[in-house]
């Protein structure tokens, strides 16, 4: 590989100490390393995509698609065997059956984006236009080496998302919200509005819904804090969960609606499908985009309003963005006891600013007083989650709505995570501490026979 480069030289015209050529050496012959695997890529995403329209032309997709998987994929491999003899590529048996597998989801999947979804470890999939593809594990990003082979390959996998849930993605409607088969949520952003290419987000769909015990398991919240959580579901408290972008408050209400009474009616609302709630009566529903004329939009407030004439014991809203707030608050304030939805905000206060400015968004003439007064009567629990910098999220506060006094609602915090320190990786050290204030709610735990430990509430005492 050396053979490639020229002789290296200084500015002077000298040669270089020994340890800078090597080391430039090293760094030119990684260069072209990089140079022959991108080339090879290409090629091999070229072969992929030929066979992939030969394909098409020579099957019968309609009858193809009645047969099991198993001699779907047999017949299909037979297929592409005969075609790449006739396209003189040499494979071995691994790299047949690969490529076999890749056109395949070409075909009936979403390309070569099929082995990132059904890969468990990854949680988000970024694609940055066809040249780059970033995944998220464990809460950290890393490049893949996935690649499109050009603009109008990424484009048809995105249209293959989109249609499949009735929606449309162009020019005039460059920017769409989606789910795939398994309830992932998709976001796609293509030009004019992304500039340099079509722009996925993808937010998989966990195969196995959290629990609380999975959240103690991975450091999330403790034993004593899940004792309490479940006893606020239990106890029909109203929980308004807050946290920002990718913080887990859909997987702390998935783990949390766990421990609703089976015999509930709960009706769920939300923007794209996520929840995924356990018991038998559930009512999902779920807003719709204007049509191509601009018409036919079904916003979250229609849908909390229908949800109060659908005799509901729970209302479960996936995330509150605008008036519906207010909507929500009302249910939550006339017998729909035990209800729960999410908020983008960084702290509780905030949290509850932001409501106060939903509720503006219903176009009522309201006080901020009054505004208030509706916050501080409907809802009870706060929890703030927060992702660290290491990647894994915290409940870092578990906070309690007392009231209000004067102009201001009243909160008390519970529980809260406490750092220490921070590693030069990123990596974040703490504990989770009491605050000593014993919540309001407790009385309502004793009646209904949920136990606490005695020292659960003790000023700075270390839980977990």
């Amino acid at each position: 590989m050396l053979s490639r480069f020229t002789k290296l030289t200084n500015v002077n015209g000298k040669e270089p100490e020994p340890s800078a050529r090597t080391e430039s050496m090293v760094l030119a012959q990684a260069d072209a390393i990089q140079a022959d695997i991108d080339a090879a890529n290409r090629l091999y995403t070229e072969v992929k995509v030929r066979l992939h329209q030969r394909l098409l032309e020579e099957i019968n997709l309609t009858a193809i698609e009645k047969l099991p998987p198993e001699a779907f994929r047999e017949q299909t491999a037979s297929i592409i065997t005969r075609l790449l003899k006739a396209e003189r590529v040499q494979l071995n048996q691994r790299e047949q059956a690969q490529i076999t597998t890749d056109v395949i989801d070409e075909m009936v999947g979403l390309g070569p984006l099929e082995p990132l979804l059904k890969d468990p470890s990854i949680n988000d999939i970024l694609v940055n236009t066809h040249r780059q593809v970033f995944a998220e594990r464990q809460g950290r990003l890393e490049l893949t080496p996935v690649i499109f082979q050009d603009e109008r390959h990424l484009l048809r996998i995105i249209n293959k998302i989109v249609s499949a849930v009735g929606r449309r993605v162009d020019e005039s409607q460059p920017m769409m919200d989606a789910r795939l088969a398994d309830g992932s949520r998709v976001n796609v952003a293509i030009a004019p509005v992304a500039i340099d290419g079509p722009l996925v987000s993808i937010r998989k769909f966990a195969a196995r819904p959290y629990t609380l015990d999975s959240l103690v398991t991975n450091g999330t919240i403790t034993e004593e804090i899940s004792t309490i959580l479940q006893g606020v579901v239990q106890c029909r408290l109203n929980v308004l969960i807050s946290g920002g972008t990718g913080s887990g408050k859909t997987t702390m209400l998935n783990a949390m609606s766990r421990y609703i009474d089976g015999r509930e009616r709960i009706i769920t609302i939300e923007d794209a499908a996520e929840l995924q709630l356990q018991q038998i009566h559930v009512a999902r529903m779920e807003t719709r985009p204007p049509n191509v004329e601009g018409r036919g939009e079904i916003r979250q407030r229609e849908l909390v309003k229908n949800a109060l004439r659908m005799r509901p014991d729970r209302i479960i809203v996936g995330e509150v963005r605008g008036g519906e707030a207010f909507d929500m608050l009302q249910a939550m304030n006339t017998g729909h006891e035990g209800s729960m939805t999410t908020v983008h905000a960084n702290t509780p206060r905030d949290a509850l600013s932001r409501l106060e400015q939903m509720i503006g968004m219903a176009g009522l003439d309201l006080s901020s007083r009054s505004m208030r007064h509706q916050v501080a009567s409907a809802l009870h629990v706060v929890l703030q989650l927060q992702r660290l910098s290491d990647g894994r999220r915290k409940l870092v506060s578990l906070t309690e709505i007392t009231g209000m006094e004067g102009e201001v609602v009243q909160l008390q915090e519970i529980f809260r995570f406490v750092r220490r320190r921070t590693d030069s990786d990123g990596t974040v050290h703490g504990e989770f501490r009491a605050t000593g204030i014993r919540p309001r709610f407790m009385q309502e735990f004793q009646t209904r026979g949920i136990e606490m430990p005695p020292r659960a509430f003790e000023p700075e005492r270390i839980l977990g």
